[in-house]
């Protein structure tokens, strides 16, 4: 039998190898999501359990525990000469590892549950998601608690919105998909669900590009859009063609907040003569058409050049929090975009902040904006929106109506695409007399608002 010639063999094996490699490298590069499943996660899952205990122990999540031990004590004896041997038992401490089962795989990386050590708490973990995620060499980890003693680490192998789809088509009424969640799934913005949401960013955040795609999506839809541009219309002018109505100085949004607040007390009272909650009870032959309301600068609405301007913000704070505080069931909401979000603005933005129960985080200029926005929700989420870089545009933090918050990135619209929508939905504006036109006034007068708003 011929012996094979070793350099040809050693030749055949390594471009064998090199083969083997340029295609896993192709198909990883090509088509991601299969090579994951089928070979990446079985490596992936096979180092997670191989490597936890020195992963826990060096992310700090080990636990000093007292064991019982035996050891074996050599004795010799003088006079023979042999050796006895004696086990003696005695406690020592060791480090104890949390229990992992074995990782899921996921869309974009992997999950796993964990079963908490005794004295352990999910903050715990959530301190050190990013030393878990360093020593897994993965892009973040998530940490959420389905039940007590135990917790699950949501594992993001690479982020998913460094690339993102086109805007699809609007969906329910009041309902829009404007990106894409850190999980994978749509960013969804559902004023039927969250009525009034908070929207913080600095120049070039995406703040504007996040308006851009709302304005998109309810443009087909059967709703009335309200403009305030207090930078002189230069942001929502071009939109004025789907715009009901539009404010753009201040004198202009005391008298429009004035109208939406009239309005607000119309519709009040229609309800109170349909035996309804909301407009939503009342037949469709009478439901009044949905009112959003786009604030961009809110800062703008509170500053004060001079004491002569006190008397136009206080009408302007009062009014927007009555709407905030009663718009939802009369079909009024609110979509509030500003640079510049504090406490140092007045009362009236912490009362408004209150009523907004959905928030929005992009890059922001100074802590007290992301403290404003996101500060009395979690900890955690305040930290993750510092250190959003300013390279990537669009990308925020989300706190919904799940009561969670994720990290998610809103499709790129552009302007010109945003004017051609609101060109050719036009059609669809209802006209802002009409719409302030009261069809029912008479049981409910402004006085009455403090009455309701106790009950």
């Amino acid at each position: 039998m011929p012996v094979p010639d070793l350099p040809h063999l050693l030749f055949g094996t390594l471009a064998y190898l090199a083969a083997l490699l340029t295609a896993l490298w192709t198909w990883r590069r090509w088509h991601y999501r299969s090579y994951w499943l089928l070979v990446g996660y079985t490596l992936t899952a096979i180092s997670v359990r191989a490597t936890w205990r020195k992963v826990a122990l060096g992310c700090g999540l080990t636990k000093k525990q007292q064991r019982w031990w035996f050891t074996v004590v050599p004795r010799a004896v003088a006079s023979t000469g042999i050796v006895k041997v004696r086990r003696r038992f005695q406690r020592v401490a060791v480090d104890v590892k949390p229990w992992m089962w074995l990782p899921l795989p996921t869309r974009h990386g992997w999950r796993v549950t964990v079963r908490l050590l005794e004295g352990q708490i999910p903050a715990d973990y959530s301190q050190a998601a990013e030393r878990l995620a360093h020593s897994w060499g993965v892009h973040a980890v998530r940490v959420s608690s389905p039940r007590p003693g135990r917790i699950v680490l949501a594992v993001t192998i690479r982020d998913p919105l460094v690339r993102l789809d086109t805007l699809p088509a609007s969906g329910e009424l009041l309902t829009v998909i404007v990106g894409k969640l850190e999980t994978g799934g749509p960013w969804t913005l559902d004023f039927r669900t969250v009525p009034h949401w908070l929207n913080a960013g600095a120049t070039q955040s995406g703040k504007s590009n996040l308006a851009n795609a709302l304005i998109v999506g309810l443009a087909p839809q059967p709703v009335a859009l309200v403009g305030f541009d207090l930078k002189g219309g230069v942001e929502f002018a071009p939109y004025a063609p789907r715009l009901s109505a539009l404010a753009t100085n201040r004198p202009e949004s005391v008298a429009l907040l004035g109208d939406l607040a009239a309005l607000m007390l119309d519709r009040m009272g229609l309800c109170r003569a349909g035996g309804a909650r909301n407009i939503w009870q009342l037949p469709a032959a009478l439901r009044p058409v949905p009112v959003v309301v786009l604030v961009d600068e809110l800062a703008e609405l509170y500053l004060m050049a001079d004491k002569s301007e006190k008397d136009e913000i206080a009408k302007t704070s009062t009014a927007l929090l009555r709407i905030a505080q009663l718009g939802r069931a009369f079909g009024i909401y609110l979509f509030l975009c500003g640079q510049r979000i504090g406490s140092d603005l007045g009362p009236g933005v912490t009362a408004l902040r209150a009523q907004c129960s959905g928030r929005i985080c992009h890059r922001v200029n100074d802590p007290e904006t992301a403290t404003m926005t996101l500060g009395d929700l979690d900890p955690a989420a305040l930290v993750s929106a510092r250190a959003i870089p300013a390279e990537t545009p669009g990308v925020a933090i989300v706190a919904s109506q799940d009561g969670q918050w994720y990290r998610a990135r809103s499709f790129y619209v552009a302007e010109h695409i945003a004017e051609h929508t609101a060109r050719t939905y036009a059609h669809l504006t209802p006209s802002w007399d009409d719409l302030a036109a009261p069809e029912y006034r008479g049981e409910v007068t402004e006085t009455d608002i403090p009455v309701l708003l106790d009950h």
